[in-house]
């Protein structure tokens, strides 16, 4: 195996340390051919990756869609996630959609949030029927928090999942086999300090909230996976392209203070012959609640990039200098063993 492999709380699954995700494949702000999509999985396979995360969200079905046809016939084992809490709705043309998307080509449909106990059912059924699968391993609770919805929403929807049945939905989904670990997929780690008050959960999908440019969720969050047995897989590990060199931060243009920052952070990552890329992507995995770093290339070039920044030896020494020119917040475990 290339990867190494890490259990998934306290379940019998176990994840390849390297994850592909499925929102660019599916088109988001440029457009990926679908059998460019469907080639770029099968590099991951070829190379022993082992998750594979999607959503109803992406391209509005197409992500699901193109994960399965990539899938459905390998030999190889793999670990699927996807998601709740977002319902398709047929539409008959784009203008029909009366709120702004990043998606290029989506599939004829519009997003309906719905986090009850029905709309859960109904999306994991739905899901599965896109995906010509059978079963995914992986349900996750996706984009609640006051980020996508603002407060007032979010708190109908939060209602919705705790009173209206949804996190019940996923407790009878995992106790009857139908999946294997429930979780929630978010941008933001304060929704799921909420999500520990109201029950106990498997993993969570955190895109952004720790990389090698942000490490807000360190504390109280990571420590309470590691304390709650919760494993973490760290999402968008270049902050949506930032440590990439694109420009591009989580979903838009990177402001002034995220550029400055990433250049500072080039500049060290230089002084030790070393890829931004390549240490964004080593870093998540020393802290032990992680359990995968989630990628998401869009072509088979990208792929080798990637599996180029995994393969690349750091010097302990970087990590170091790091830690000492305060560029990672206090406490944060390091691969090469150092705590900031």
């Amino acid at each position: 195996m290339r990867f190494k492999t890490r259990q998934v709380g306290d379940t019998d699954l176990h994840l390849s340390e390297l994850g592909f995700g499925s929102a660019t494949l599916a088109s988001i702000f440029v457009p990926v051919p679908d059998q460019q999509a469907l080639d770029t999985v099968a590099a991951g396979l070829d190379a022993g990756v082992g998750f594979f995360d999607t959503a109803p969200q992406y391209g509005y079905g197409r992500a699901e869609h193109l994960v399965g046809d990539a899938l459905r016939f390998r030999p190889e084992p793999f670990v699927l996630s996807t998601k709740v809490g977002r319902l398709l709705r047929p539409v008959r043309s784009d203008a029909e959609r009366d709120y702004p998307h990043n998606w290029v080509k989506p599939f004829p449909f519009e997003q309906v949030y719905d986090y009850s106990y029905s709309g859960v059912m109904r999306s994991f059924e739905a899901s599965l029927n896109r995906l010509g699968l059978a079963q995914v391993d992986i349900l996750l609770v996706h984009d609640i928090g006051v980020m996508t919805h603002g407060v007032d929403k979010n708190r109908e929807y939060w209602t919705q999942l705790s009173d209206g049945g949804g996190y019940k939905a996923l407790k009878e989904l995992k106790a009857s086999g139908q999946v294997k670990a429930i979780g929630f997929g978010v941008n933001e780690w304060e929704v799921l300090m909420e999500a520990f008050k109201l029950g106990d959960w498997d993993i969570f999908l955190l895109a952004g909230r720790y990389t090698l440019l942000e490490q807000t969720s360190l504390e109280p969050f990571l420590s309470t996976c590691v304390n709650r047995r919760a494993s973490v897989v760290a999402g968008a590990p270049f902050n949506g392209g930032a440590l990439m060199g694109t420009g591009k931060w989580n979903y838009g243009n990177a402001p002034a203070e995220v550029v400055k920052r990433v250049g500072e952070l080039e500049a060290v990552c230089a002084e030790f012959n070393v890829p931004i890329g390549a240490a964004a992507l080593q870093f998540p995995l020393a802290h032990k609640a992680v359990c995968n770093v989630l990628t998401g290339p869009k072509s088979p070039d990208e792929v080798s990039g990637i599996l180029a920044w995994w393969d690349e030896k750091i010097p302990s020494a970087l990590w170091d200098a790091l830690a000492d020119r305060h560029f990672v917040a206090k406490g944060t475990p390091l691969p090469n063993g150092r705590v900031a």
